[in-house]
């Protein structure tokens, strides 16, 4: 009963601040207003708390732009996550554009939406990405393609690492930097996450969104890390494949340090500009 109890009140609240910024993202969106990509901070802020996810970053997004994101994908709570972190945009799929409600907030949010099955079409797609990351957006990319069980990664598929390519004729001095980034969920109710609460973390995609939502709204708290790792230059000539490759071991560093405890020091997170301990709370 007191589960239930608070499942509604989490929805309710949820939906009283989204009509509360609704209307302020809408306005930025129709204007282009700097507003647009704040309110959606602000939302996924408020959406984490309610729904118990707490995070733990690790370094920063590097300050310099052009600015590109590549992270592992684990889960819908992966876009929250992020996005209460920065002001991001991400590149999604284009059935996501269809899905009930998360289709809708990836459109609020001016979402890259991309048709991997069209080829004539990747460069348009292409071009968008650099455009948004030439005008100073943090610009995600999920670069395996779909979601994983959150406990390794898998293949990246590294065509879209082209946009950063196509971002640096218009980028200051020429350079595109690209950094990884790793998100482990690691804890429930204060507890590590083991096998059998891997589920309510993963979304991988052949579980139905409604029953996996509940399972969420019953469970909340849940605990994630996000380590942002050193980020490549990327410059006119460049190797994209290379620039694939190197993000790819980056990531996969980053995730195991954070999911197994494991300090392999390989790829040191980006300290504070104080020199303080790197790991705070949001």
């Amino acid at each position: 009963m007191i589960t239930n109890i608070r499942i509604g009140l989490v929805i309710v609240s949820l939906v009283l601040v989204t009509v509360v910024l609704l209307p302020f993202q809408l306005v930025g969106l129709k204007y282009d207003l700097k507003i647009r990509r704040i309110i959606p901070r602000l939302w996924h802020r408020a959406a984490c708390f309610l729904l118990g996810i707490r995070i733990r970053v690790h370094g920063r997004p590097d300050p310099r732009r052009p600015l590109m994101l590549s992270s592992n994908h684990v889960s819908w709570k992966d876009i929250m996550v992020l996005g209460a972190i920065a002001d991001v945009a991400y590149i999604a799929k284009a059935e996501v554009a269809d899905w009930p409600i998360f289709g809708t907030l990836a459109k609020l949010q001016k979402t890259i939406f991309v048709v991997r099955e069209e080829k004539r079409r990747t460069g348009d797609q292409v071009n968008e990405i650099a455009s948004r990351m030439a005008g100073g957006e943090i610009v995600v990319l999920f670069p395996e393609g779909t979601t994983s069980d959150g406990n390794r990664l898998l293949p990246i598929k590294s065509s879209l690492f082209g946009a950063a390519a196509a971002a640096v004729p218009s980028a200051p001095g020429g350079v595109v930097h690209v950094q990884p980034v790793a998100i482990a969920y690691t804890g429930v109710h204060g507890m590590a996450m083991g096998r059998y609460h891997r589920p309510i973390a993963a979304w991988p995609g052949d579980i139905e969104l409604g029953p996996h939502l509940l399972g969420i709204l019953r469970e909340g708290a849940i605990e994630v890390d996000v380590a942002f790792g050193d980020p490549v230059e990327f410059r006119a000539g460049d190797n994209r494949k290379l620039l694939s490759q190197t993000i790819t071991a980056r990531m996969r560093n980053l995730l195991i340090r954070h999911i197994r405890g494991r300090d392999y020091d390989l790829y040191a997170v980006t300290p504070k500009p104080d020199g303080s301990d790197a790991t705070e709370k949001s």
